[in-house]
């Protein structure tokens, strides 16, 4: 492939940053903001589009000068288009969806969240088409200033708790990746990605270089959520669902991912990372991640704190991939960042329907839902058999490769942790499903709650960090302060007194609402039915080609 010089990838950054300008200045005209949104959203993806079209045969590349002798550039490679696409797409369907949510909600703030999305997402693009370490830890510093107002969108007590765990975690997780980067710098004279890895760093000193490793993978590990540095994540649950799904599916915790996986691949390279002996360490890690994730989210009767565990488990199959680099395994890793990220932010969305027409947010509080909100949650059940790994839907196209190239590698043992983990993914989403589609409100059987979680009281401790009160829209930021935006959680207790009421396709939820969670399920379908179909694939075969030759 020939590099040629494009303002398209540094395009694909600036158009969600001029949308912050466009969302503020239309902030009392709700309509022309919601607009600006949207439109933002579709010229981003027709920007990135227009790159994946020309993948084959051209690298775009965006030079802005430099600082200190780095240069800032943005580089759009397969692995970046990859990610930029992804993100770009699940922009626009998580803006019609949010539009739905905050009104339905009469959140306060619209301004705020909008333009902080759309700040998100700019600085998601930065970190997909970083052309190198010096760019991509730019970027990844800029995503956790965006972030946070959206985490602490509630601005309740328990909400900015949650907002400084979030910065402390991502912050100081940054400081150890700047360091990772003057070490390697130091030692090769360049910080720019080259696929198979810096040559330079084959030769260098052997110590320096673990230690340059370990900074980078620890630091871009907090927002991969290794454990133990996983605490951030199911703690910023207390943001609104669409900003869980936004958290989960691309932009901070893939952000987290992606970058690990530059630094395997395009900085050390895979060669490299198992001669200095630092691959196995970063595999057990990530399979023992898996495993503990996947015990403790059977813990939570919380709907979004199960489906914050659940993300930590499938982000260490990514991690896994990674790690062990070998061409199948690192293909399928690629697939499983696509896959993983349609799949889980199904499972928000149909999360976010329940509370907003149920005001429920515990699996104790959901038996017979099902019959409420039928195409909700049977997209919700879905999603949940790809996560385990079920036929037909994507997760299991991607597992299969994991388990493949994992098997294939000098350590085929680790395959024991993608069975394990896909087991009580089972056992966690079961009970979930059995009780919104054969549960029944008030009964006996109404001890739905997870069998293996604590009472919702306490919620293993953690309750008060999970708590979505619904306010009234704010008349100067251009709020939609209508009775729908009544607590919804009164409108939970009322319901729990009675049997739900059957609901038809058509009238379960708002159109802004249901039409997201029905593309996104349908993308995760149509990615285990036909997924040569689609650019994904082709991209990650190019990374492996790009990687390994």
């Amino acid at each position: 492939m020939t590099d040629v010089s494009s303002v398209l990838p540094l395009a694909a950054v600036a158009v969600p940053t001029l949308a912050i300008v466009c969302i503020y200045a239309a902030r009392t005209r709700p309509n022309l903001r919601e607009a600006s949104t949207l439109a933002a959203a579709v010229a981003t993806l027709g920007v990135v589009w227009a790159m994946t079209r020309v993948a084959g045969s051209e690298t775009h590349v965006s030079t802005l000068g430099s600082i200190a002798g780095i240069e800032f550039a943005l580089r759009a490679d397969a692995a970046g288009l990859l990610f930029a696409l992804l993100a770009a797409i699940l922009w626009l369907v998580t803006s019609v969806y949010s539009i739905g949510y905050v009104r339905a909600l009469g959140e306060h703030a619209q301004t705020r969240y909008f333009a902080a999305f759309a700040a998100s997402i700019a600085a998601t693009m930065g970190v997909a088409f970083a052309a190198n370490l010096f760019t991509l830890f730019v970027s990844y510093e800029l995503l956790t200033l965006a972030t946070y107002p959206l985490v602490v969108h509630k601005e309740s007590a328990e909400a900015r708790a949650a907002g400084r765990t979030y910065v402390a975690y991502t912050l100081g997780g940054g400081v150890l990746v700047f360091a990772g980067i003057v070490i390697v710098g130091a030692l090769t004279g360049t910080v720019a990605f080259d696929a198979g890895g810096i040559a330079g760093l084959g030769g260098a000193d052997p110590t320096l270089a673990r230690v340059a490793f370990a900074l980078l993978v620890v630091g871009f590990g907090v927002k991969t959520a290794i454990v133990p540095l996983h605490g951030w994540l199911p703690t910023a649950m207390v943001a609104p669902t669409p900003v869980s799904g936004l958290l989960h599916a691309v932009a901070v915790v893939k952000s987290g991912v992606f970058a690990l996986s530059r630094t395997v691949l395009y900085v050390f390279g895979p060669e490299t990372t198992w001669d200095l002996g630092v691959g196995l360490p970063l595999a057990v890690a990530a399979a023992a991640t898996m495993v503990v994730a996947g015990i403790v989210g059977l813990r939570q009767d919380n709907l979004k704190r199960g489906l914050a565990y659940s993300t930590i488990s499938q982000l260490s199959y990514i991690a896994l991939g990674i790690a062990i680099a070998t061409p199948v395994a690192v293909f399928g890793a690629f697939l499983h960042v696509v896959a993983h990220a349609f799949m889980k932010i199904t499972l928000f969305f149909a999360a976010g329907v329940v509370y907003v027409e149920t005001g429920e947010k515990y699996v104790s509080d959901i038996a017979g839902v099902g019959r409420r909100l039928p195409a909700t949650m049977t997209a919700f059940a879905i999603a949940a058999a790809g996560l385990v790994g079920f036929p037909f839907v994507a997760g299991f196209v991607s597992k299969f490769y994991l388990v493949l190239g994992t098997g294939d590698s000098v350590h085929p043992w680790l395959v024991a942790a993608y069975l394990v983990a896909g087991l009580l993914k089972l056992l966690y989403f079961w009970p979930v499903i059995y009780a919104a589609f054969f549960g029944e409100r008030g009964s006996a059987d109404d001890a739905s709650r997870h069998p293996f979680a604590p009472a919702h009281a306490t919620d293993g401790g953690f309750s008060s960090l999970d708590i979505e009160d619904a306010s009234y829209g704010d008349a100067t930021d251009g709020g939609v302060a209508t009775s729908d935006g009544v607590a919804a959680g009164a409108a939970g207790a009322y319901a729990r007194s009675m049997t739900w009421e059957r609901r038809t396709l058509t009238t379960e939820t708002s159109p802004a609402l249901l039409v997201p969670v029905l593309v996104t399920v349908g993308f995760a379908v149509a990615l285990g039915l036909v997924p040569t179909a689609f650019p994904f694939w082709a991209l990650a075969e190019a990374v492996v080609t790009e990687v390994f030759g």
